[in-house]
């Protein structure tokens, strides 16, 4: 991501994804580039932010209105086939947190 998502007023949640990816996969880019598009378009989806270092470890953090419309994503078949070939392929090991955000505030830039 070149730039911080745009997020309302709080409350909201964030979904924390965090995963160690060893190595670049041709797949995995072409996969992750094509569930960003369809994120989009998903009810209650507010933005994206992600980052990797050069060793593998990535964090993205996806903001939505609701709870409900994080279960809806997970339960997304495209989303699911990406969840597993990540567990089967791709990752050496991740973590999932859910979180509401109570407040935000930014630098003004």
């Amino acid at each position: 991501m070149s730039s911080f998502a745009s997020t309302p007023k709080p409350p909201y949640y964030a979904v924390i994804f965090t995963s160690k990816k060893p190595e670049t996969h041709s797949e995995y880019d072409q996969m992750s580039n094509q569930l960003l598009e369809l994120v989009k378009d998903q009810p209650g989806f507010l933005g994206v932010e992600s980052a990797r270092s050069a060793n593998g470890l990535g964090i993205t953090v996806s903001y939505w209105e609701s709870l409900d419309a994080i279960k809806q994503w997970k339960q997304h078949t495209f989303h699911q086939i990406a969840q597993q070939k990540g567990k089967e392929k791709w990752y050496q090991g991740y973590q999932v947190r859910v979180a509401k955000v109570e407040k935000d505030y930014n630098s003004n830039f």
